[in-house]
């Protein structure tokens, strides 16, 4: 982004400003980029909360969130505090006042907020685009099932055009998830393979060793399936599965994406496994079983874990098996997208010590350690035909001047840009839905399979994966 020009000025109004996302991401994340020169002098801060304060008070609220730098310094000059209730009309009328063109509305706030705020910003006359662009930024969940993101989708586009919302996903502002589409499609010998022909199935993991910690009533209404499943794996799956889009121009990539979703099958209760940690160790650290969690009904049925086998029903991966597993308390925080290719034919080798060839895989590491990995077989030293695996490694931080980046950086700039290329329309975010809804009303009954906390899931994921002979990628 270093050679990219500075977004227009804003206000850039972010409503639930004394939360913790504000804190820990949103704010560093504007820093960061006022570091590289990419927001506008006069850009302007406006954080609105129900807590009493000023404007000192707000920064002094995040001043140990930051480094005390000269780029914090510049943009902590300009931040202001607006004292109100979201569901008062005077809050709007307050805000008015302080919009004079461009600007952007941040809802880091629960979400039973997000569609009040939309209204009142609606009626308030906050929306219309006569002075300048007016944003939406809503974090996720973008609903709790099918019906809820429909409703809330018809919602906010009653008050908004869908080239004002920007329906946001972190994990796609991290360097590898953006690397997806120029590996793939500025590589021919990568885009070559990246079919049935030669993929023999995918596997997208997101795995967090945290346990869910003082978060127990929320984590205890969502669970691992809404948490992560319908936004932030299936975006990945989308991104891998996309057909090339005509151009880099968002709407040409958010068309590929779209047609991924809609075609992903909705997903068998049969092919998949839910569970919850038990009691155990992380990192050598004893961890209490989830139902002990502060906060988490002992009758619980959510669950802490969940694998399921997704069919992308399209021409390019029809028989291609995407395997998606996601959960808490599991031995390291491991973010990954693994391409395993078909097994060569062993005709060449039956004359040799050879009886198996471990299979190709393209690896792409996307947290902690950002980066690609290809793993392919090469021949032992020695006068016999015999096989080693080999990898070849490439990461970021080896490369590039990365930094400190909280992964918010590229998302937060391209709201300001008008570039929607790494956010959903409404369309993906209910196909998402539709794709896992089936799950959601066959796991609102039962209870979860329990996995010791520490280990990589119950022994159930396995299973699904050696019914096709496979095996999940080992974690870390």
């Amino acid at each position: 982004m270093s050679n990219a020009p500075a977004a227009p000025p804003a206000t850039f109004v972010i409503f639930g400003a004394r939360g913790d996302l504000t804190r820990r991401l949103l704010v560093p994340a504007l820093v960061n980029l006022v570091r590289a020169g990419l927001l506008a002098d006069d850009m302007t801060l406006l954080g609105i909360s129900h807590h009493d304060g000023d404007d000192e008070h707000l920064r002094q609220a995040l001043d140990d969130f930051v480094e005390d730098d000269a780029a914090w310094r510049k943009l902590r000059d300009r931040i202001r505090y607006l004292r109100g209730d979201f569901a008062d009309t005077a809050t709007y009328q307050a805000l008015g006042t302080q919009l004079t063109g461009n600007a952007v509305f941040y809802l880091a706030t629960a979400p039973n907020f997000f569609g009040t705020v939309v209204d009142q910003l609606g009626e308030a006359g906050l929306l219309n685009e006569t002075n300048g662009f007016r944003r939406i930024v809503i974090e996720k969940p973008f609903g709790t099932d099918l019906a809820s993101a429909h409703a809330l989708n018809s919602r906010i586009l009653a008050r908004a055009s869908e080239d004002q919302i920007y329906r946001i996903d972190h994990f796609l502002g991290r360097e590898t998830v953006q690397n997806i589409m120029v590996a793939r499609f500025g590589n021919t010998m990568i885009e070559a393979v990246w079919n049935n022909r030669y993929v023999d199935h995918v596997q997208i993991t997101a795995a967090e060793a945290v346990t869910v910690g003082t978060r127990g009533k929320f984590y205890d209404g969502t669970g691992a399936l809404r948490d992560m499943v319908p936004n932030h794996l299936f975006q990945l799956l989308a991104m891998i599965g996309m057909e090339p889009p005509i151009s880099f121009d968002a709407e040409a990539i958010r068309i590929e994406k779209g047609k991924v979703i809609a075609a992903i099958r909705p997903i068998d209760p049969a092919e998949a496994i839910r569970g919850r940690y038990a009691a155990g160790s992380v990192a050598g650290v004893a961890v209490p079983a989830y139902l002990a969690e502060p906060d988490v009904d002992p009758a619980s049925r959510t669950e802490t874990f969940a694998a399921l086998k997704v069919h992308v029903e399209t021409w390019r991966w029809s028989g291609v098996p995407f395997y998606l597993r996601t959960g808490k308390a599991m031995p390291t925080r491991d973010t990954e997208i693994v391409v395993q290719f078909r097994d060569v034919p062993l005709a060449l080798f039956r004359e040799t010590v050879v009886d198996r060839l471990p299979p190709n895989r393209l690896v792409m590491q996307i947290q902690p350690d950002e980066g690609i990995s290809l793993e392919f077989v090469v021949k032992r030293p020695g006068p016999v035909v015999n096989t080693a695996p080999v990898t070849m490694d490439f990461r970021y931080k080896d490369h590039f001047e990365v930094g400190h980046q909280t992964g918010y950086e590229t998302l937060l700039y391209d709201v300001l840009t008008g570039d929607q290329t790494l956010f959903q329309r409404a369309g993906e975010i209910e196909g998402g839905w539709r794709a896992v809804q089936p799950l959601l009303d066959v796991w609102a009954q039962g209870t979860p399979e329990e996995y010791a906390a520490g280990s990589a899931g119950p022994e159930s994921a396995d299973a699904l994966m050696h019914r096709s002979h496979r095996r999940w990628h080992r974690l870390g």
